[in-house]
């Protein structure tokens, strides 16, 4: 168990597995026309409603691939205020992240949604590197573009980010002023977990798993294939064993129910040697912006979000918002948490931009 719980947040999708038989996971999706997957995706673009575009821009010279989300009657000549969302680790701008961009532009926000660079769609080799400093750059990459989208307040842009991208949402809410709101959904601390397990279970081997992501890098600069982790190939059933819910969870809803193309669920295992030494919360208390924290009642990745708004001292203006009942991936696409998480930061991006 220990082993398995060095897996990255949404790292638990078994993508070679697929079944009809999911139990109350919910129903299987196939990505639709323009790759999305998540429940009540936009199919194609209908005038009066909020209308999708793919775009293209550069991160430090790398390839992006982005979907900007415009709100019914969107008049370039009129002003919006923005809101760039931020994916989990191993997701894409395809699934929850969209979900949330989409819910957004429904209450009248420019929103974005991106793919890390390295992942998903956009550019950067070696593919696969989750490194905090390039997650962190490409959040502040997305408002760079957004802010000159037509319509867009540059003054008015708020960030959103769920899982991993909430963590490295908070951290660069810290450095990055341009930010006016800042809100994350099931936050996860990457460099904690990275560094000492989940639930803190890996403390006693710290130094033992940073010589193997060394080792990993070492053989890299010598020509060897990058070695990846994280990938689990388990079966439906032997999922639904496993007593960690962000695990069990992430497995259906990463391999089964939401799976994509664009998020394998892997990352490069010298990557760690960046994570490890990393902590989103080492600056909380430069937050001084609004603050949003959303966490599932019963998820056992609450702690994170608890932890990161305790240490958020340099903000009175801040909620811990609490979803009865859910857990964390189920925040992703369970319709009555959805709908309870849309309403929430629909309102508080509308109050707080």
């Amino acid at each position: 168990m220990k082993r398995l719980i060095s897996v990255l947040c949404s790292v638990v999708a078994a993508v070679s597995v697929m079944s009809q038989n999911v139990g109350d996971e919910g129903p299987t999706l196939t990505p639709n026309r323009i790759g999305l997957v998540y429940e009540d995706a936009i199919s194609e673009n209908v005038a009066g409603r909020v209308n999708i575009h793919r775009v293209n821009y550069q991160v430090e010279g790398i390839g992006v691939v982005a979907n900007v989300y415009t709100p019914a009657g969107y008049d370039p000549k009129k002003s919006y205020a923005a809101v760039v969302v931020a994916h989990p680790n191993g997701g894409s701008k395809d699934q929850v992240a969209g979900l949330y961009a989409q819910r957004l532009s429904e209450a009248g926000f420019v929103t974005i949604a991106f793919d890390a660079r390295y992942q998903g769609e956009s550019g950067g080799e070696p593919r696969r590197t989750d490194k905090p400093a390039n997650r962190i750059g490409d959040i502040m990459g997305a408002i760079d573009f957004i802010q000159q989208y037509p319509g867009v307040d540059k003054d008015r842009i708020g960030a959103f980010g769920i899982c991993g991208g909430g963590g490295y949402t908070f951290a660069t809410a810290q450095v990055d002023k341009r930010i006016k709101a800042v809100g994350t959904l099931s936050l996860f601390n990457t460099g904690d977990v990275r560094r000492n397990g989940y639930m803190r279970t890996q403390m006693n081997t710290v130094k033992e798993r940073q010589r193997e992501a060394s080792l990993a890098r070492q053989k890299e600069a010598a020509g060897a294939e990058p070695e990846m982790a994280g990938f689990m190939n388990w079966t439906p059933e032997e999922a639904r064993q496993i007593k960690v819910d962000l695990y069990r969870d992430g497995y259906f809803y990463y391999g089964v129910t939401h799976k994509s193309p664009n998020a394998p669920g892997t990352y490069l295992k010298s990557s760690l040697m960046d994570m490890m030494a990393w902590d989103a919360t080492d600056h909380a208390d430069l937050v001084d912006q609004p603050l949003l924290i959303i966490a599932g009642e019963k998820a056992d990745s609450r702690y994170m979000s608890e932890e990161a708004f305790a240490k958020a001292s340099g903000t009175a203006d801040k909620e811990l918002f609490i979803v009865p009942g859910a857990t964390h991936i189920r925040t992703y696409f369970v319709p009555e948490y959805v709908e309870q998480i849309a309403a929430k930061i629909q309102q508080f991006f509308t109050l707080k931009l």
